[in-house]
C-alpha cells in the first residue's frame, strides 16, 4: 500500500506546484510584459494619478450632468462588484415587465424615439461599464442642458468613448460610461463637479 500511495501523494505535490502555483505565476508574470493595463485591471485615473475607477466596472451616475449607465441587480444597492450578478427574472416575469415598463416610461420625456433596449435592461454582471451608442445619443440634449454645453460637444466625448468592433467584425459599437463622463468634465468642468474616486472597501 505504502509503496503505491508514495508515489500519488508526489504526483499530487509535483501538480500543484506545477499547475497551482509555478502556472499562475508565469500567466501572471507575462500578462504584467505584455498587457500592464489590462492585468492591473485597465482602471482610470484623475489628472492627479488617483484611481477614481475601471473601464471595466459600471459606475452608478445619477446627476443630469453625466451620461447614465445600464441598470443594475448587482447587491442592494446596484453596481456592487463584490456582488454581481443579474436580477435572475425570466422574460415572463411579472415584476420584470412591471420594472421595464416603469423605466421605459421615465425615459419617455428624454429624447424622441424608442428606448434602447439597454436603457432599462440590466447586464448578465450588473456591472457592464458600456451602452449602446443609441443609448448614449438619446441621453446628449439631457446632458448637454445640464452643463449648458452644446450637443455636439456632448456628441464628440460620446465619438471619443465609443469602441468599435474588434477587427470590424466582432461585436457592437460600445460607449464606454466612465470615460465619456471623464471626457465630459474636462470639456466643461465649470458646470459639473469632477467624478469623485469610489470609497475604500470596508
Amino acid at each position: 500500500m505504502l509503496a503505491q500511495l508514495r508515489p500519488a501523494l508526489v504526483a499530487t505535490l509535483f501538480f500543484t506546484l506545477l499547475l497551482g502555483v509555478a502556472y499562475p505565476l508565469a500567466v501572471t508574470g507575462v500578462a504584467h510584459v505584455a498587457f500592464p493595463k489590462q492585468a492591473e485591471g485597465s482602471l482610470i485615473r484623475d489628472g492627479q494619478g488617483q484611481v477614481i475607477g475601471s473601464a471595466l466596472i459600471a459606475q452608478a451616475f445619477a446627476k443630469p450632468q453625466y451620461l447614465h449607465p445600464r441598470p443594475s441587480a448587482a447587491g442592494n444597492d446596484a453596481y456592487d462588484a463584490s456582488n454581481s450578478g443579474g436580477s435572475n427574472l425570466g422574460p415572463l416575469n411579472p415584476d420584470l415587465a412591471k420594472r421595464i415598463a416603469k423605466d421605459t416610461a421615465g425615459l419617455q420625456g428624454e429624447g424622441a424615439g424608442p428606448v434602447p433596449a439597454d436603457a432599462v435592461t440590466t447586464s448578465g454582471s450588473g456591472l457592464d461599464p458600456d451602452i449602446s451608442p443609441a443609448n448614449a445619443q438619446r441621453q446628449a440634449a439631457r446632458v448637454a442642458a445640464a452643463r449648458g454645453i452644446p450637443v455636439s460637444d456632448v456628441e464628440k466625448a460620446i465619438a471619443g468613448a465609443t469602441k468599435t468592433p474588434w477587427l470590424g467584425l466582432f461585436g457592437q459599437p460600445a460607449v464606454n460610461v466612465l470615460q465619456a463622463n471623464l471626457a465630459l468634465d474636462a470639456a466643461a468642468p465649470a458646470r459639473a463637479a469632477p467624478i469623485p474616486a469610489p470609497a475604500p472597501a470596508t
